[in-house]
């Protein structure tokens, strides 16, 4: 199939295993949801009654004392107890294969080139560090909630960047489910979809 370039009479010709595919909602959440879920520290832990220093000791008989019976004063009811159901370290992972993985960028590629928030251009560069000549370029593209692809990682582009609350620049190797469905706008460079070819085709 073939793409207008923004901006220009040309087109790029991409295969149409990238932007033809249909929408598959189902898949799109699966890997979405392990993305998010593969982010997680899962590192939260407290003690039980058991991992609390002390309380090996009963701390009064059992009766005769008028108060209520106790074990250990490391109980759950006690102050400085261990905790009931207790928080440990865990894998909040979640698997998906690299087929449905790849299956889902593609998904989402397509359906933001079938409802126009896909941009393809020839090249999307700036001469210098300056944000101010970032957001004039991304005028004439038509937002400023926007996620800029390239082929590498432009540290003019980048830096530029990084003071823009709803602009994000990313290399191929960096995208991700969430970015692509995080941005109003995605543009992609042509250098940038003929790499995506190679990889999701």
């Amino acid at each position: 199939m073939d793409i207008q370039l923004h901006n220009s009479k040309e087109t790029l010709n991409v295969a149409d295993g990238l932007f033809g595919v249909e929408y598959n909602e189902p898949l799109i959440h699966q890997v979405v949801t392990a993305y998010l879920a593969g982010g997680r520290a899962g590192t939260a832990k407290q003690k039980t009654k058991g991992e609390v220093r002390g309380g090996g000791k009963k701390p009064w008989k059992q009766k005769g004392t008028g108060q209520a019976r106790a074990g250990s004063i490391r109980s759950p009811l006690w102050r400085g107890g261990g905790k009931t159901h207790a928080a440990v370290p865990r894998d909040h992972s979640q698997k998906v294969n690299r087929k449905m993985y790849r299956g889902a960028l593609r998904s989402i590629f397509a359906e933001l080139h079938r409802q126009g928030h896909l941009v393809i251009a020839d090249a999307f560069t700036v001469e210098a560090i300056k944000t101010k000549s970032l957001i004039e370029k991304l005028k004439d593209v038509g937002g400023n909630d926007i996620l800029i692809i390239t082929e590498n990682i432009d540290k003019n582009l980048a830096l530029s960047a990084r003071n823009l609350h709803r602009v994000d620049v990313m290399d191929v190797a960096s995208i991700n489910p969430v970015a692509l469905l995080s941005f109003a706008k995605v543009l992609v460079t042509a250098p940038a979809v003929k790499k995506l070819e190679a990889w999701l085709s």
